[in-house]
């Protein structure tokens, strides 16, 4: 009887045909998958490449500065007026009191002469006024004067016609006649000493008056004087006439901007920094500015903290003499240090930043074949350096020139 032969489901031949296109499909899977991960052939003779440290690291800027005189007196029209005459160009050296122009100013002028006639009258009063308290002290002084003569004859004849009444020589009308006449003087006397006193009281108050009124009507005469003279506008300083552009005839009003004065004491350093900075800027912050090949010393001045189209202005001033050969307008580069020294982990600037935004950066692998893409976060920056603050370790090499030609491949490989 025959039996029906059960062959096996799997059989050898079957395992293995099966297992060589698992193998296969693997690989293919495989070959896939890697494809992805984009690569790039880079001549290795065309990159630059640096080493991750940690190191000493300055945080500073370069900003634009301009060259300004040290020192700068400012001319405003103390009084307005007309251009009459002017007395030198811009960019004259001036000394100290050199005329510079001439206004004209007729109402102003008028107004001067009619205030200082009433002044002179309101002091030739005041004067009089003291001239008369003092010759009423005098006239006091030349009654007491006459008292006194006529007292002295009195009491001579007083105490001789008083023995002689005592004598009965003479009559009782006589003695009273003397001796009435005597303690009347002697009244008169008092009453004249008394007024003599409160005459010079009152006197002395009267001329301390008088003599602080005289004086305001003095200084108001010198102000007045100084008003008129203000017409003419003279060099404040020594020092070079600038930024001076008037014309004969031209109106003039007070306060208005006419020029400047640069003194010769030296030279300052004004620059415009980015909105972004000013929290980071002191004042006796430091600077440098390289000029002919010799590095300059510079201290943050002064702060002008008002923030126009996104930019801040900063004056410094040299630690020692400006650099002999910059001039006044000239603009040049300088390095603003906003902290100090600090260990941090940093690599040199590059051209990578500019194609990256700081985002990314390409690491040698170990073997120098071949970099790789990494993220990074980088924090502070000089014209040198960038800090790293993720995404690198010290010792690591980079690739810090530019990335323009790589395509954001994910792999460089290098070919020499």
């Amino acid at each position: 009887m025959d039996r029906p032969i059960n062959k096996p489901k799997w059989s050898r031949n079957k395992i293995i045909y099966l297992s060589i296109g698992c193998i296969a499909l693997i690989f293919i899977l495989l070959a896939i998958l890697g494809g992805r991960q984009s690569k790039i052939n880079v001549d290795v003779s065309q990159i630059d490449i640096a080493e991750v440290k940690y190191e000493n690291f300055h945080e500073f800027i370069p900003v634009d500065a301009m060259v300004y005189p040290k020192t700068t007196i400012y001319l405003d029209a103390v009084q307005g007026g007309i251009v009459e005459a002017i007395y030198c160009e811009d960019g004259s050296f001036l000394k100290k009191g050199d005329p510079i122009l001439q206004l004209q100013n007729v109402s102003m002028e008028l107004s001067y002469m009619d205030q200082e006639t009433r002044m002179y009258d309101a002091i030739n009063n005041l004067q009089n006024s003291r001239t008369e308290i003092e010759q009423g002290l005098i006239h006091r002084e030349s009654e007491l004067v006459d008292l006194n003569l006529r007292i002295g004859l009195l009491e001579k004849e007083y105490l001789r016609k008083k023995g002689f009444y005592a004598e009965k020589l003479i009559s009782d009308k006589e003695f009273e006649d003397v001796d009435r006449e005597y303690h009347y003087t002697l009244k008169k006397i008092q009453l004249a000493l008394a007024l003599k006193r409160l005459d010079s009281v009152s006197g002395i108050e009267q001329k301390k008056q008088i003599s602080s009124s005289i004086n305001r009507m003095n200084q108001n005469l010198g102000m007045l004087k100084k008003n008129i003279a203000g017409l003419v506008m003279k060099s404040p300083v020594e020092g070079q006439l600038s930024g001076f552009s008037v014309e004969i005839g031209e109106t003039k009003i007070p306060g208005q901007r006419l020029g400047q004065i640069d003194m010769q004491d030296g030279y300052k350093m004004r620059a415009s920094i980015d909105e972004r900075y000013v929290s980071k800027v002191a004042k006796g912050q430091a600077a440098e500015l390289e000029v002919d090949q010799i590095t300059h010393k510079l201290v943050v001045d002064k702060i002008f903290t008002d923030v126009s189209n996104g930019v801040f202005q900063v004056d410094f001033e040299f630690e020692s003499n400006a650099p002999a050969s910059i001039k006044k307008g000239q603009t040049l580069a300088m390095r603003l240090n906003l902290g100090g020294g600090q260990e941090a982990m940093v690599i040199p600037r590059g051209a990578f930043f500019y194609d990256s935004g700081g985002q990314y950066i390409y690491v040698l692998d170990q073997s120098g074949s071949f970099a790789t893409k990494r993220n990074i976060r980088i924090g502070r920056q000089n014209i040198y350096k960038y800090e790293i603050t993720e995404g690198l370790e010290v010792g690591e090499k980079v690739l810090i020139s530019s990335y323009a030609s790589f395509g954001g491949k994910d792999k460089l490989l290098f070919k020499k």
